[in-house]
């Protein structure tokens, strides 16, 4: 049968790969049109505060076209699930890196002249930085309707009850970072008309969204927006939520010009999407024997100032807190919760690759309490073909755990007896 499979145990030429290591494929920051404009985000430096914008002295430099704010966007709310990002700020900002203004200039030097001459009034308002701090009914609102985004639950068996039964218990906290994805290639883009069509060229995980997105922003059909993705250089799920592709489809219609920008890596670092930092509370449980009875886990995600994709992110990290394990009483919360930090969204993994920073602490603890081999307690605890997890899945298709535990069994005998 495998001689019948055109890719499946063969190597493949990928199509992109002698562009990419001669230095001849084209990114998105490599485009360049006559008549082209350029285009620079002005952002807050502040992470929760009202504002107020005067334009008059960048408007008056030579060589600015035209000075975008919120009132130029006709529909101002952009968002991958839910629409709680603003394209530019109306008067309130949440994070440091959230974007005021958008200033279209004949040069690229000009256009950032004309940034650092926009002036603004901050009236700085009280932010809130711990995702746990930030469930307190008293904590100051990233949003209106509170800071609470979501709360996924699973609960099998009797948690409480089973913890009676157990010999060892351990009990830990865990808390993992914000990590940006550093793609090799910054955000870049150009946009342009072909006759009423706005056409926008950026790298991308998600053209289809991001046609979607430009065109509710815009107020015109999908059909009146082209999105053209060139050569990514890097994303790992940080190109998922929309950065310049509204500024420049907005810029490009409201001039009549193609407009390009490029943006500089501290600017990437505050523009795109972080992965979820997570406060991780376990409590693990096993007899005599090793035998997992038990595992009760609270999960706090910050997602920053903006939802994402906070909600398939949390639950993933509730459905794989349990690890690679059978557990028969399980109870696990998790929560995404709003901060005025920079807002987390897709990175590799969706939330699986938080967890296991706690649930596999945990079980080298009970090893060492029942004095067993770090090895051994997970052999006895795999998850095998035909077994049950958490959620009722019965994994009917391969798990190899036991087998790759026995791989690494092996090499680490080899290691203690100085064998290559």
């Amino acid at each position: 049968m495998k001689k019948n499979l055109e890719v499946v145990g063969k190597s493949v030429i990928r199509v992109d790969g002698f562009s990419k290591v001669t230095g001849k494929a084209t990114y998105s920051q490599d485009l360049t049109m006559d008549n082209m404009l350029w285009g620079k985000t002005l952002r807050s430096t502040k992470p929760h505060a009202n504002i107020k914008l005067n334009l008059t002295k960048a408007e008056v430099i030579p060589g600015v076209v035209r000075i975008l704010t919120y009132k130029d966007v006709p529909h101002n709310h952009h968002g991958v699930v839910f629409k709680d990002h603003e394209v530019l700020s109306s008067g309130r900002v949440r994070s440091i890196g959230t974007p005021i203004a958008f200033v279209v200039a004949e040069t690229e030097k000009i256009a950032v002249e004309a940034m650092k001459a926009i002036e603004v009034e901050y009236q700085e308002l009280e932010a809130v930085f711990d995702p746990v701090e930030a469930m307190k009914e008293d904590a100051p609102k990233v949003h209106e309707n509170g800071n609470l985004l979501y709360h996924y639950k699973l609960r099998l068996g009797d948690v409480d009850a089973a913890f009676k039964e157990c010999a060892v218990i351990v009990e830990n906290q865990y808390k993992t970072s914000m990590v940006d994805h550093a793609f090799l290639q910054p955000e870049a883009g150009i946009a342009y008309l072909e006759e009423d069509m706005v056409v926008v060229c950026a790298a991308t995980q998600y053209p289809h969204f991001d046609q979607l997105e430009i065109a509710e922003a815009l107020e015109v059909p999908t059909e009146k927006v082209k999105v053209l993705n060139p050569a990514v250089g890097g994303a790992f799920g940080g190109r998922e939520d929309i950065t310049m592709q509204i500024h420049l489809a907005l810029a490009s219609k409201l001039t009549g010009r193609p407009v390009k920008t490029v943006y500089s890596r501290e600017e990437s670092f505050v523009a795109h999407s972080k992965r979820h930092p997570m406060i991780m509370s376990y409590k693990t449980g096993a007899d005599k024997n090793g035998k997992l009875i038990a595992m009760e886990a609270k999960i706090v995600g910050d997602t920053g100032a903006y939802a994402s994709w906070a909600i398939n992110v949390l639950r993933k990290a509730g459905v794989h807190a349990t690890g690679p394990y059978e557990i028969p009483n399980v109870k696990v919360d998790s929560y995404a919760v709003y901060t005025n930090n920079p807002f987390a969204g897709a990175m590799r993994g969706f939330g699986a690759t938080q967890t296991p920073i706690g649930h596999e602490q945990q079980m080298d603890m009970l090893a060492e309490k029942l004095n067993m081999n770090p090895l051994e307690i997970r052999f006895l605890n795999a998850l095998k073909k035909g077994s049950k997890t958490a959620t009722g899945q019965i994994l009917e298709e391969s798990f190899p755990l036991k087998e790759c535990l026995e791989v690494l069994e092996k090499a680490f005998k080899k290691d203690a007896k100085g064998v290559e």
